[in-house]
């Protein structure tokens, strides 16, 4: 319908634009509830709290921004088609999450896997997250980490990847994450082990390539 094609295109073209969410909302659950009922305010004010947690975590799922931006467009639409499917008693993050993983699944099977740089110092200042100017040596010391892990993160394999993410850089517990990820915790945590050490390698050999003078 017209009116409905219209409604998702301005909550889209505002997501790519980053606008930022009310200063004050109504509780989730009554956002939620309006949303269902058809009242797109709500849902745009959904969209505008949940926004830099999708998008944020779809970069560091995908390794590229312009990416990141297509995946959280498409978890909002499919968020706007089935939340009439969604189940009050559910924990909306956890659904979101599922949502936003599959997505970045999706879209990295169609375009398929190529190396990726993330670039976490941008992630940083475009999620506001930059140091204060008082600690410039500590913010430029971050940064560093920050792209060694970026670039470890690109050699990983998709679910070690996925893995990781969310459980080191999400937070979520070990059992949420094998949930959102359709597998058991052992093997969750096997992924999870995997990654890591793999990350400390690349981490030693960039360092020491560094200290010799030699370009990763």
């Amino acid at each position: 319908m017209p009116g409905e094609v219209a409604e998702i295109a301005l909550m889209t073209d505002k997501l790519r634009r980053g606008e930022g969410a009310a200063e004050s909302s109504p509780p989730l659950a009554r956002l939620i509830e309006r949303a269902r009922a058809g009242d797109a305010t709500a849902f745009d004010q959904i969209l505008m709290l949940h926004q830099r947690r999708v998008m944020a975590t779809a970069w560091r799922l995908l390794g590229n921004e312009d990416e990141a931006r297509d995946a959280a467009q498409e978890v909002f639409l499919r968020v706007y088609k089935h939340l009439n499917k969604y189940d009050p008693a559910q924990d909306f993050g956890g659904w979101l999450y599922r949502i936003t993983v599959n997505v970045c699944r999706d879209l990295g099977r169609k375009r398929g896997r190529r190396e990726q740089v993330l670039s976490f110092e941008e992630e940083s200042e475009r999620m506001g997250e930059l140091a204060s100017p008082e600690n410039i040596e500590a913010a430029a010391i971050r940064s560093q980490q920050q792209a060694i892990i970026a670039r470890a993160l690109a050699t990983l394999s998709e679910k070690e990847r996925a893995a990781i993410v969310l459980r080191d850089l999400e937070g979520l517990a070990t059992e949420e994450v094998a949930r959102l990820l359709g597998s058991s915790q052992t093997t969750v945590r096997s992924q999870i082990s995997s990654a890591r050490a793999k990350i400390k390698l690349y981490r030693d050999r960039f360092l020491k390539r560094g200290r010799s003078g030699i370009t990763p």
